[in-house]
């Protein structure tokens, strides 16, 4: 027996999946200390202590340690020696990477000016350090473009906003006192597994279920039309048809609850005035669901109390995605749901525990040196292929700085982003656990540490937890966590500002003043404020300017936008422009899907993308058959933006001239090296700042 062995400890350290995903889960790792040796991280599995996910972690994290100790992490600074794409790279050192990184910014700022570089960033790690840290101090303090995250999930509270005054809304832990719940545009049981359990404690204790979804999802799969759970199908982009309707049966059958009404909602009789004409019979013409189902639903949301509505951030995907939330937080004031403990209406929760986050001291908008111009990240194709950044007159973009995603993949008209990215005079930096797609493009590439390896909080949006992740480990190889990052970049720049250079222990102190850290890191986590009797709004004052539910809203008419909950028909969709439907006749989704993979991670990972197959295209047999296509037939899917090819699912979980790939897979799980957002639509939401990547009309054939 050596003496290492003598001397080898274990430990067990607690932390919190980091992941986009609503659930923040907590973990223990076990680790192994060595004499003479780093430690190593042996096992991770369930924190069964944790209030929320209680021990379970998804098929995605049970693996956590094949991502930290696969043989194709990036330990060491990269610099590209072959063609962008290539990803042929040497490695250097990190005085090699800054140096040249900082002559290279340097250089672009003095040719171009500050607002030529593009930082680039989104949730790829959500956690409070690693997705803000010192980054918004770095760039602002250098002038650069700024950049509006707004991909996936503002949209939601920005339409929630223009009824209620805020994006707060009903904890999903409260569904369990619902009777009747709608899941709506969210699958519940793959997205945000850990709220299923109180979706089965409520069913188990009487509650219907209504699931409403373009796709017969896993969580469609679960309704039992015997005991009166129901799923509804309508057409993609729709559903601001349906429930007009359904606003129109309340008011037409004298459903709803007119003093709650008149006590705590304005502009009811134009809300009134404009349904008056979206019958059941014409919303089934628009979202073909039959009029007797929304005349029934509506009837069972106004008598089956209390009515929970849930819903996420599927539906903002579309044009009219601000909008739909909009109307849907009508709804629960029409019947005064909210004065029930289980009625209303859930969504993210981050509007309660991202209220903790003092966002000025974390991003220090007082170190900027002017105002720089504001670029949505959705529309990157254009930002990198048009002279002017796409949207505003100014320089191009001559410096990319990407990191926490993978845009290549992730981001909407993908190819347009990769032909920005193959120019020449723009000088890119990625940091990466692995070599992503994006990373391929890259001039210099810098190794990152993944979650068990830097101390950090997450800010649950799907519970209402806030929650302290431990490093089990030390970062291998030459890695190190964003701040750190940032701060070798402002040390390399020149750049003496303090505040550049704080750690993260004081960046965590500074962003949540009114927490308690020292207990934080003790417990684990804490619960955010919400009103112990469940009912956020129960007094019916809401965070409007009136204190009213606005049915009607002069904000939104000083915007341009319609004062009343409105459907307008999505351009790429069926009811959109006619040119566009009969040259691209099939509407494409592209969901998640798979189990065992997240966004754009771990599907390159072999224990997750192998046991999911590979890419292909789901639709119905009367679309197969119209194309003279079979399952199993490799086809060949393709619009304006791009093409790609891919094999075939016949399904009964979609409706004629509706088809699905799910997203994912990278550029090398493709025969042709197209991923799915070649295909996608950047147009952007009404307001908000979303993108209508689910509004994406195709065709699909035979290849050529």
């Amino acid at each position: 027996m050596t003496d290492a062995t003598l001397t080898t400890t274990v430990r067990t350290v607690q932390g919190t999946c980091h992941h986009d995903c609503p659930d923040s889960c907590g973990w223990m790792v076990t680790v192994e200390d060595t004499a003479d040796a780093a430690p190593v991280a042996v096992k991770l599995r369930g924190w069964s202590e944790h209030p929320y996910s209680a021990g379970e972690l998804c098929p995605k994290v049970n693996r956590f340690l094949d991502r930290v100790y696969s043989p194709e992490r990036l330990l060491h600074p990269l610099r590209r020696v072959g063609p962008k794409g290539s990803g042929k790279f040497e490695q250097i050192t990190w005085h090699e990477a800054l140096a040249e990184i900082s002559t290279n910014l340097h250089r672009v700022i003095d040719e171009h000016g500050a607002e030529a570089v593009l930082p680039y960033s989104d949730a790829g790690n959500q956690s409070l350090v690693s997705l803000m840290g010192l980054s918004g101090r770095f760039f602002g303090h250098m002038g650069a473009t700024k950049l509006v995250r707004a991909i996936c999930g503002v949209t939601v509270g920005a339409g929630m906003s223009k009824t209620m005054g805020s994006p707060r809304g009903l904890d999903p832990m409260e569904h369990e006192h619902s009777k009747l719940i709608i899941l709506w545009g969210t699958n519940t049981r793959l997205t945000n597994r850990h709220l299923w359990p109180t979706i089965e404690t409520a069913r188990a204790n009487g509650a219907r279920l209504v699931v409403i979804d373009p796709i017969r999802t896993l969580t469609a799969d679960a309704v039992d039309s015997t005991v009166g759970d129901q799923f509804i199908q309508p057409l993609p982009g729709t559903d601001i048809a349906m429930m007009l309707a359904v606003m129109h049966v309340l008011i037409r059958d004298g459903l709803t609850n007119d003093d709650w009404v008149a006590d705590h909602t304005i502009g009811f009789d134009e809300l009134r005035a404009a349904v008056a004409d979206w019958t059941p019979e014409r919303a089934a013409e628009v979202c073909r669901v039959d009029a007797t189902v929304i005349t029934q639903l509506a009837h069972d949301y106004a008598t089956i109390r209390p009515a929970g509505i849930r819903t996420l951030v599927g539906p903002e995907h579309h044009e009219n995605g601000a909008m739909f939330h909009r109307t849907l937080a009508c709804l629960p004031a029409l019947t005064g749901a909210w004065a029930e403990r289980g009625g209303g209406l859930s969504k993210s929760t981050g509007a309660w525990t991202e209220s903790n986050i003092d966002v000025h001291a974390m991003l220090r908008p007082d170190m900027g040196v002017g105002d720089a111009r504001t670029l949505n990240m959705s529309r990157l194709g254009e930002i990198l292929t048009h002279p002017h950044a796409g949207e505003t007159d100014g320089p191009g973009i001559h410096a990319f700085i990407n990191w926490n995603c993978n845009p290549v993949v992730t981001t909407p008209n993908a190819e347009a982003t990769r032909r920005g990215l193959l120019r020449d005079d723009l000088f890119t930096v990625v940091h990466e656990q692995f070599m992503t797609d994006t990373a391929r493009y890259a001039d210099i590439v810098l190794p990152a540490t993944t979650q068990i390896e830097a101390d950090d909080i997450v800010l649950s949006w799907g519970s209402l937890h806030i929650n302290y992740n431990h490093a089990a480990i030390d970062p291998p190889g030459e890695t190190v966590n964003n701040t750190e990052l940032f701060r070798r970049l402002a040390a390399a720049m020149g750049y003496t500002e303090p505040a550049l250079f704080d750690d993260d222990d004081t960046i965590m102190r500074e962003a949540l003043p009114a927490i308690d850290i020292d207990a934080l890191r003790s417990s684990g986590w804490l619960r955010a404020d919400y009103p112990d009797d469940g009912r956020p709004f129960g007094d019916g004052d809401f965070d409007t300017p009136t204190g009213r539910i606005h049915l009607a809203s002069d904000e939104l008419e000083a915007m341009g936008q319609p004062r009343v909950p409105t459907y307008v028909a999505p351009n790429e969709g069926a009811g959109g422009d006619a040119t566009l439907v009969a040259q691209f006749p099939l509407q494409l989704l592209t969901p998640k899907h798979h189990a065992r993979f997240l966004n754009s991670g771990y599907s390159h990972l072999p224990k997750h993308g192998p046991a999911e197959g590979g890419p292909f295209v789901e639709l119905s047999a009367e679309d197969a058959a119209h194309r003279q296509l079979a399952d199993g037939d490799v086809a060949r899917v393709w619009n304006h933006r791009g093409s790609i090819k891919v094999p075939v699912k016949i399904t009964e979980r979609l409706r004629p001239g509706v088809i699905a790939i799910p997203w994912g897979w990278w550029s090398a799980h493709h025969s042709d090296g197209k991923t799915v957002n070649a295909l996608t639509n950047d147009t952007l939401t009404e307001w908000g700042g979303g993108v209508a990547f689910w509004d994406t009309l195709v065709e699909v054939g035979h290849p050529a």
